[in-house]
């Protein structure tokens, strides 16, 4: 299989067969290609994952983790495969917290010590088992072929690599791998070329997930740690297990909304904001105008809050996930809401669910006529992860660490505060805003949207649903308008530059919010089938370099 060019193009795709989007060219390409060897959804989502493990080395790897939604095209059963990373058995509560009781700037971020055990072979063989039509060795074919032969350096990964390029230098073997011979940033086109990697993938083709977990890689990866004060050693990696959970559903102006449950916030709380939304006539009121703003971001701002209180792995927490996304609760946090006044964050305390019981990353999604879908989401943290390579594999390991709360009340590195829900634990699983979704129309497949973009990710699949159910706009519009972002704190709506009116950030100021400007959100990519379900019609976003393919 051969990608004998770099080009790429934004324009929308459609397929009878099917559609692969993936926030890189080579991977939909890849994608698009298992379709039309008589793969299903499922099959284009893996060879596109592990694509993109090879040609966004910033964003995803083998060393990092995530969450596949797969829909069942005979039975209809939707299925969560959950293969985040996890905390190394040694690993302790107070693991980055310095002399003065504060974290150590870097401690979660940079080197060894940063490492949660990964999870993604894990899980994507897991998803090959179980679902796939094609055998591995022709699903890790494009990307064992991209890693041997290599990709050409575009700006996004220039840019990534001298984000990281401090820490790169100090990685003798990252830097083999992402700089020139010289220790130089490679010019633009430079080859990227990936042979250690190459030869790990093949030994996932011979033994599945066996050799990464418990032979040679699993030996390479527990060496250097143990040489370079890392935690990771070879029980963590053979006690490594993928769970497979059911989603958590709502329902959205008769539309079904199925997403990802804990150790995720992101189905949960794009729900919980759906339900406070749904109370509300946002079509009235107009995409991009003052009360459209005010109203979603003051929803985001009481979401956010309970995610910083509630939510972490369901095994060491009870996430009270059935009252955060119930409609009585929603009903409560809309009344608290002035529709003609910011809420100030610092007032604004998490909500009581309870009694209602009863920016590195990458997403790619995959549908086919038989009613297939599968949507991924996976990452390495911060871009590059760790940054760290242990020799002879060509693994970038990833700095999941700092996803977990180092110290509550203290924010990680995309500014999220946490609670003791999320504290470091052993074998603990840290909370992630990961949110792949689908959304159906009287039961079948109508939407699937997911993005990038750390804590953006919940906001950014919310707009997408919104601007299509409540605006009417056609997919394209829906993930290419500008969107806005409130995570509670820093308080403050994020916007993109030149996204939003001048005399609406005026109006929202005059309310009381504070503007805060972002240079882009997530990279997201959607499919959707048109309304007889003949034709599937797919959109990169064109914040990035994605691209979508159909069949």
């Amino acid at each position: 299989m051969t990608f004998p060019d770099f080009g790429y193009s934004r324009n929308p795709a459609f397929g009878q067969r099917g559609i692969s989007a993936a926030a890189h060219p080579m991977a939909a390409r890849a994608g698009a290609e298992m379709l039309r060897r008589g793969g299903n959804a499922v099959d284009a989502a893996i060879a596109s994952a592990f694509t993109l493990s090879v040609v966004e080395p910033y964003n995803s790897g083998l060393g990092g983790g995530g969450f596949l939604l797969v829909r069942d095209g005979g039975n209809g059963a939707i299925t969560i495969v959950d293969y985040r990373e996890k905390a190394p058995a040694s690993a302790t509560r107070d693991m980055y917290i310095g002399p003065d009781g504060n974290p150590v700037p870097g401690a979660s971020l940079d080197g060894y010590r940063a490492a949660g055990v990964p999870g993604t072979v894990a899980g994507l063989c897991r998803a090959a088992e179980r679902f796939a039509r094609l055998p591995l060795a022709t699903l890790l074919c494009p990307a064992i072929e991209i890693a041997e032969h290599g990709f050409p350096a575009d700006e996004r990964y220039i840019a990534n690599v001298k984000d990281r390029l401090k820490v790169i230098r100090r990685l003798p073997a990252t830097a083999k791998i992402l700089l020139t011979a010289d220790g130089s940033v490679p010019p633009w086109g430079t080859p990227i070329i990936q042979q250690d990697l190459a030869h790990t993938l093949r030994r996932i083709v011979a033994t599945g997930p066996e050799d990464f977990y418990r032979g040679d890689t699993a030996a390479l990866i527990a060496r250097d740690m143990a040489a370079n004060g890392g935690l990771i050693t070879t029980a963590d990696l053979a006690g490594y297990s993928v769970t497979e959970r059911d989603p958590v559903r709502g329902t959205y102006r008769g539309y079904e909304i199925v997403s990802m449950p804990p150790p995720s916030a992101g189905g949960t709380h794009l729900i919980q904001m759906l339900n406070i939304l749904e109370g509300f006539d946002l079509k009235a009121s107009g995409y991009g105008s003052v009360q459209t703003i005010h109203l979603m971001v003051e929803t985001m701002r009481r979401a956010y809050a309970d995610r910083a209180k509630y939510l972490g792995d369901p095994a060491f927490n009870k996430v009270p996930v059935a009252g955060l996304t119930s409609k009585a609760y929603a009903a409560e946090l809309r009344a608290s809401i002035d529709l003609a006044k910011a809420t100030p964050s610092a007032t604004l305390s998490a909500g009581s669910p309870v009694g209602y019981e009863s920016e590195q990353t990458t997403h790619l999604s995959a549908a086919d006529a038989d009613g297939w879908v599968a949507a991924i989401t996976q990452t390495l943290n911060t871009g590059f992860g760790s940054c760290v390579v242990p020799a002879g594999t060509g693994v970038i390991l990833n700095n999941e660490m700092d996803d977990f709360s180092s110290k509550p009340g203290f924010p990680n590195y995309f500014g999220l505060i946490g609670s003791e829900a999320n504290a470091i634990a052993p074998r603990k699983i840290p909370l992630s805003s990961m949110t792949p979704t689908l959304v159906l129309r009287d039961g079948r497949p109508f939407l699937i949207a997911g993005a990038p973009g750390g804590s953006t990710i919940i906001n950014t699949v919310l707009q997408i649903i919104v601007n299509v159910i409540d605006h009417g706009m056609d997919l394209r519009m829906a993930v290419e308008k500008p969107k806005v972002h409130h995570q509670c704190l820093p308080d403050g709506i994020r916007v993109e530059p030149h996204g939003t009116a001048t005399d609406v950030l005026e109006a929202l100021r005059a309310r009381g919010h504070a503007i805060i400007a972002r240079p882009t959100f997530g990279i997201a990519c959607a499919i959707q089938y048109d309304h007889d379900g003949a034709t599937l019609i797919g959109v990169p976003d064109n914040r990035g370099i994605g691209e979508a393919v159909g069949v």
